[in-house]
């Protein structure tokens, strides 16, 4: 259980910077796009943490599977409240951009911003491995340089279930963008938890471009043209798909509908009526 508290500290004190930054950043509006920035880095620094629980946890601190599904749950949970517009996903970003809804110099600040706070994610969960506060952590700082590879089958099949699950995140994040986030946040949580846990033996299911970087970009196995090609290139594909499907267009690439052909109806006037009748 030490091991556990130690994460749970680990956790807690990520969220505390996630949350300050949003509340500093309240008197600041215009460096708003920093938001994404400790989104990401909270969202990077737990899930490293969650994945030395699946690695070494089990047989170095008696963790079973329940608890890494619980508290990735929580995790995700956690970074939704906090995080609140910010989504700490490039994906998302740009599909904001796609739909409208952000010019592209926010859209790149964001993106910067998250792959920033993915990558300082990545150093700051290193320097606390290397304290070695238990056995697992311990273990865990050994091999740290050695980690192992999210992405387990080929290309093709990597590609293909991180494009099957960014449509499916993208096309329930699109309808229940208007919801209440009661309802909003809850369900995304649970959305990507079981993403995650249904795609661990293939790809572990980020669609999250700054997450995969952070989770799985520096492990040996795979060069990073060959990680982009799975991770990057098949979220942006099933972001656009998913938004194709949702909206019937891509609002910044096409003016026009191309699915979903609204079908006009004209009605003939009652004189024109009269006149068929007596004829």
């Amino acid at each position: 259980m030490s091991g556990l508290n130690a994460s749970l500290g680990y956790f807690v004190a990520l969220v505390i910077f996630a949350a300050f930054v949003r509340t500093l950043l309240k008197k600041w509006p215009r460096f708003s796009f920093m938001l994404e920035f400790a989104s990401s880095f909270m969202l990077v620094g737990c899930w490293l943490e969650v994945l030395t629980i699946v690695e070494v946890g089990e047989w170095a601190g008696g963790l079973g599977p329940d608890v890494t599904v619980t508290m990735l749950l929580v995790v995700l949970l956690s970074h939704g409240v906090i995080s609140g517009a910010a989504s700490g996903n490039p994906s998302v970003s740009l599909q904001k951009f796609l739909q409208l809804e952000a010019s592209a110099l926010p859209t790149l600040l964001a993106l910067v911003a998250q792959f920033l706070g993915a990558h300082l994610a990545i150093i700051v969960a290193v320097y606390y491995w290397s304290l070695e506060l238990t056995d697992m952590h311990m273990i865990k700082n050994l091999m740290a340089s050695e980690c192992s590879t999210s992405l387990q089958v080929s290309l093709l099949q990597g590609f293909f279930t991180e494009f099957v699950c960014a449509v499916i995140f993208h096309l329930i994040h699109l309808s229940l963008k208007r919801r209440s986030a009661l309802i909003r946040v809850p369900l995304i949580a649970a959305l990507l938890t079981f993403l995650s846990h249904t795609a661990r033996r293939y790809t572990s299911g980020f669609v999250n471009p700054s997450l995969a970087y952070g989770l799985t970009f520096h492990c040996p196995g795979f060069t990073y043209l060959q990680y982009a090609l799975v991770y990057w290139l098949s979220s942006l594909t099933g972001m656009m798909l998913a938004l194709l499907l949702y909206m019937g267009h891509i609002p910044r690439l096409f003016a026009k509908k191309l699915l979903y052909f609204q079908k006009t109806r004209f009605r003939s006037p009652k004189g024109e009526k009269g006149e068929k009748k007596k004829m």
